[in-house]
């Protein structure tokens, strides 16, 4: 055998060990790791994991909250990477002596620090950098709005408004965007991330401005304009200003590196006219 054909086994064999194969565990980390660069290490995702378009031919171990234990191990994952939600997944794996990494996806800060982390963990850090620089850009750009006023954030869409209507609260990316635009988050307890009220609810806390979240592609079976009509009939000050609007974008919940384009769409809907 030759020194040049001993140097190419040599480096076929690092590089078969240096390649992870890595397992995510909700759509947003799968966007993470394809904005590393590091899709082509990923041999399967979670449920709903539909961005990019590469993610959507990998194998599904399960729901996003419910992963399965076999389906994962059956992939000889060298890391498989979850969210807090996914801790009892995660202890369950280091009894089989499978890497794991947990991150935490709430706020602003906490996607950037767990995108240095999982960058640092595959040995993505300049990439890492690079997506937290974009998403610092975007705040830094965020133009403050000239008259201040009170801001809900509603996920999803609803024609019936007289339970389950679920908004933004404290300790989340979306009540960032509401402060770095100068506004005030019109819900106001501290204790709940993601509060569920009903229309009484929403008359109380009396918002000056009412951002719904809704996605055509999850809800395509909702009567847009009767929803908003709907909206409207609360007496509220965003009703009586005509300050209810609808944003459909598919990155919108996702706290992932695209938070930089949430970051620009949403602070953009609350400027002043």
């Amino acid at each position: 055998m030759n020194t040049k054909t001993i140097l190419l086994l040599l480096i076929f064999v690092f590089t078969a060990f240096a390649s992870e194969r890595i397992i995510s565990l909700s759509p947003s980390i799968t966007e993470i790791i394809y904005g590393l660069g590091a899709g082509d290490e990923l041999v399967a995702t979670s449920s709903y994991s539909l961005y990019p378009k590469a993610a959507q031919k990998l194998p599904i171990i399960g729901g996003y909250t419910n992963p399965n234990i076999e389906k994962i191990i059956a992939h000889r994952p060298t890391l498989v990477v979850g969210q807090t939600f996914n801790i009892q997944t995660l202890e369950k794996l280091k009894y089989f002596h499978i890497k794991t990494v947990m991150l935490k996806l709430k706020t602003i800060q906490d996607i950037q620090d767990s995108i240095a982390l999982l960058g640092k963990t595959i040995a993505k850090t300049k990439e890492a950098n690079k997506l937290i620089t974009d998403i610092t850009s975007a705040i830094n750009n965020i133009k403050k709005t000239k008259k201040p006023h009170s801001v809900l954030i509603v996920y999803g869409l609803k024609e019936d408004l007289r339970s389950g209507i679920y908004v933004a609260g404290s300790d989340i990316f979306f009540n960032d965007i509401i402060k770095l635009s100068g506004n005030t988050n019109a819900y106001k307890d501290d204790a709940i991330s993601q509060p569920v009220l009903n229309y009484e609810n929403i008359i109380a806390l009396n918002p000056e401005q009412i951002i719904i979240l809704h996605s055509h592609a999850t809800e395509p079976n909702v009567d847009v304009k009767r929803a908003l009509q709907n909206w409207y009939a609360l007496p509220t000050r965003a009703a009586k200003n005509r300050k209810i609007s609808i944003v459909d974008e598919d990155y919108l919940h996702i706290p992932s590196q695209r938070v930089a384009l949430t970051i620009k769409r949403l602070s953009r809907e609350m400027q002043d006219d």
